[in-house]
């Protein structure tokens, strides 16, 4: 007997949720944007909430002089302590000669107490010399501290090595950065800085690493004090230059970001990793993580992080890696691959993930499996990252469904 789903959206149009932080921590509010792909972040003009309790939705965000090239918004989380939203925003210059891309984009913060006024979090500064703080490239897939006072981000830099990606971090300061009036120039609140080392030419067999991405936080127990630590996906090449992806870890120190004005780099470098700061490879595997995209996940006392990797049948399987020691495991043994990205709940014992277009919850200690839908592979397709609410009893996630004009992706709910 399955439990019963809920759909909790209508409108023709998409309603996509964001990997993580879609439910406010309050559980009243849902956030979403427009988005019927999830690759047109660039064309959606709209960020909206569902309210739970009423069933009604409104937008609390809107672009203007929204065309197929930009500026576009999407991909947005609450702030897990404050009823703030962050999200994806392309530059407002869009235009068919530069349209929004990874290295022209950045992050806004509206506040919904607060008359939904919106706001830049990073600076961003294209004329040298640069100022300390700001980046000039593109944030992307801001994920909040567990406490709601930093974002981690990753990062595509505009002016040097653009097809480099890395993982960096921002927070708010007292005296926000200090950008000039420059076309392309944003204005913002936060202090940025890049936290990973990133090289286009690794040398095989070592620890240096082509792209850093699809991050999250852990809560740290490291002998230097600092609170929170980000791990991060690390392409390495192994000894036969082959790509095997491994889990890296930085920890967190505002301190040393602050201290180092001169990691925002000079005219024709990129953006370096503030002196102090050095991320650490945590995994050490034959084959690494899996090439689906997902993002890491730390249970909640930091004691370890979640990921997929592959089996020998190939399938997509729950891997844990141990923060200490680095000890990597399969969790996981299903007759079936993972297909979606994973997440888990606020007590650290479920996660859940889509499989087969059926969505799933799984206890990760007594390995209990749970199929919560019935949908059948040719009927909507499930889409993205299904989320825990904040109790940790119901699971939301994303459905294609058959409209008056169309298909369009909504909201569902199920109870477990």
């Amino acid at each position: 007997m399955y439990p019963e789903a809920t759909q909790l959206t209508q409108e023709q149009h998409g309603h996509t949720m964001h990997h993580n932080g879609a439910i406010s921590s309050d559980g009243n509010w849902i956030v979403f944007d427009y988005r019927n792909d999830d690759t047109h972040i660039g064309r959606t003009g709209t960020i909206a909430v569902l309210d739970r309790r009423t069933g009604k939705q409104f937008p609390i965000y809107q672009t203007l002089g929204q065309s197929i090239y930009g500026p576009g918004v999407g991909a947005a989380s609450f702030n897990p302590c404050t009823n703030q939203i962050v999200f994806i925003h392309g530059m407002l210059d869009a235009n068919k000669e530069k349209p929004y891309d990874i290295t022209r984009r950045t992050a806004v913060i509206v506040d919904l107490e607060h008359e939904m006024k919106a706001s830049y979090a990073d600076s961003r500064d294209l004329l040298a010399p640069y100022a300390a703080g700001s980046l000039r490239g593109g944030t992307h897939s801001h994920m909040w501290s567990p406490d709601g006072k930093m974002l981690s981000f990753t990062y595509n830099d505009e002016l040097v090595d653009p097809h480099l990606r890395m993982v960096g971090f921002m927070f708010p300061v007292e005296q926000p950065v200090k950008v000039r009036d420059k076309r392309g120039n944003v204005q913002g609140n936060y202090y940025a800085v890049i936290v990973s080392n990133v090289t286009d030419s690794p040398k095989p067999g070592s620890d240096e690493i082509n792209k850093a991405f699809d991050e999250c936080w852990v809560k740290s127990s490291s002998k230097d004090g600092s609170r929170y630590s980000i791990a991060f996906q690390g392409n390495t090449l192994n000894a036969s230059a082959e790509t095997v992806t491994e889990i890296f870890v930085v920890d967190v120190d505002l301190d040393l970001a602050l201290a180092d004005k001169l990691a925002v780099g000079t005219e024709g470098e990129r953006p370096r990793v503030p002196h102090g700061i050095q991320q650490r490879r945590l995994s050490r595997t034959t084959h690494g993580l899996s090439n689906l995209r997902h993002w890491l996940r730390a249970s909640p006392d930091g004691a370890y992080i979640y990921a997929l990797a592959k089996d020998q049948f190939d399938r997509n399987q729950i891997v844990q890696c141990n923060t200490t020691t680095g000890e990597f495991t399969f969790v996981s043994d299903f007759n079936f691959s993972i297909a979606s990205p994973i997440n888990i709940d606020t007590s650290g014992d479920w996660m859940t993930f889509i499989a087969d277009n059926k969505l799933y919850v799984f206890h990760i200690h007594s390995k209990a499996l749970m199929e919560l839908t019935t949908h059948e592979l040719e009927e909507g397709q499930l889409v993205g990252a299904p989320l825990f609410d904040v109790d940790g009893r119901t699971v939301f996630y994303n459905q294609f469904v058959t409209g008056t004009d169309g298909e369009f992706i909504q909201i569902k709910s199920v109870n477990y």
